[in-house]
Formats: C-alpha cells, structure tokens, sequence
C-alpha cells in the first residue's frame, strides 16, 4: 500500500497561507502565488533587519555631528578628540547625551578638543 502525503502537505500549505495572510489579490489565497510572496517577503525582511541597522548608525553619526559643529568641532574630529583622550563611548549613547544633556555633551566636546591640542 502506497503512504499519501495530505496531512503534511496541507499543513505546509496552511502554514504559507497563514503567513500571507493581509496580502493583496491571489497572493493571500492561492498557494502557488502566496508561497512566492512569502518567500520574497522573508527575503525583503532578512536585508531589512541589516539596513535599520545601517540607516540607525547614520542617524546618530548625523546627530553627533550637528551637536559637535554647535561646538566648533567636525564630528571626526570630536571622535578622533575622545579616543586619544581615552572616552570609550558608542554613538548611540552619544546621539542620546547630544540629545538630552547638552552641558555633558559640551563636557565631552572640550575633553575632545583638549585631547587634540595635547596630541
């Protein structure tokens, strides 16, 4: 006697259907058309994931600059200034004291600018 595959393939198939679900046309009631969105929308969420990352990165570089200029510093400079002066400090955590303690962030700035003459 032969073994019938229906219980897991239309489990897979119910699986992808769920998946699709709230997407437009065939393509949240057909198999063939959903199983291809779905493969496509997982694909497109993998390199988003990547690209918050990189675009989360630019903002705060971009906000660390306009406090640093407010400063009279470029922001290479300001980064440059704190790792000679020994400030281990991320950008994330840079944009936010740029952000919300302006006097700490003018703090750090001249830590920076101290460093640099020293060098």
């Amino acid at each position: 006697m032969r073994v019938k595959g229906s219980t897991p393939t239309r489990n897979r198939r119910k699986k992808v259907l769920k998946l699709a679900k709230g997407y437009f046309g065939s393509k949240h009631l057909l198999y063939r058309t959903a199983n291809e969105q779905v493969m496509h929308s997982q694909k497109y969420a993998f390199a988003g994931r990547k690209q918050t990352k990189r675009e989360m990165r630019k903002l705060w570089i971009a906000r660390i600059n306009a406090a640093a200029r407010l400063n009279d510093l470029s922001y290479s400079q300001m980064m440059h200034g704190l790792k000679l002066a020994g400030v281990n400090i991320n950008r994330k955590m840079l944009s936010e004291i740029a952000i919300h303690d302006e006097k700490g962030f003018t703090d750090l700035a001249e830590t920076a600018k101290n460093a640099l003459k020293a060098a």
